[in-house]
């Protein structure tokens, strides 16, 4: 089974100041912050990755989620773990920042 990460109430996909720290522990990542209190990661290469940018079954966002649990969880958020089966293609959708994982499939507007 596939763990993914997702915000499960309203206000959106955050993780705490102490979450993006172990993240970046675990990671080899650096943290920073932006003019507008924002931390981000950045990688060896300079680049800068903010959390909602992160894969959502990153083995080490789901580390880092297993082990802190509630204090993980950003601003408004709630975090949780959805199990899927590893050969299905999914996305997340997200509704006002609830967010739910779907299976991928093909859509025309």
């Amino acid at each position: 089974m596939r763990k993914i990460v997702i915000n499960d109430d309203w206000g959106g996909f955050c993780l705490s100041f102490e979450a993006m720290q172990l993240y970046a522990k675990l990671s080899g990542f650096t943290l920073a912050t932006d003019d507008y209190d924002n931390e981000y990661l950045i990688h060896s290469s300079g680049t800068q990755i903010y959390d909602s940018n992160l894969q959502r079954d990153d083995p080490i966002l789901i580390q880092v989620f297993e082990q802190l649990g509630k204090k993980a969880n950003g601003i408004h958020a709630s975090l949780k773990i959805v199990e899927i089966p590893d050969d299905v293609d999914w996305i997340i959708v997200e509704y006002d920042g609830v967010e739910h994982v779907a299976e991928k499939h093909r859509t025309w507007c």
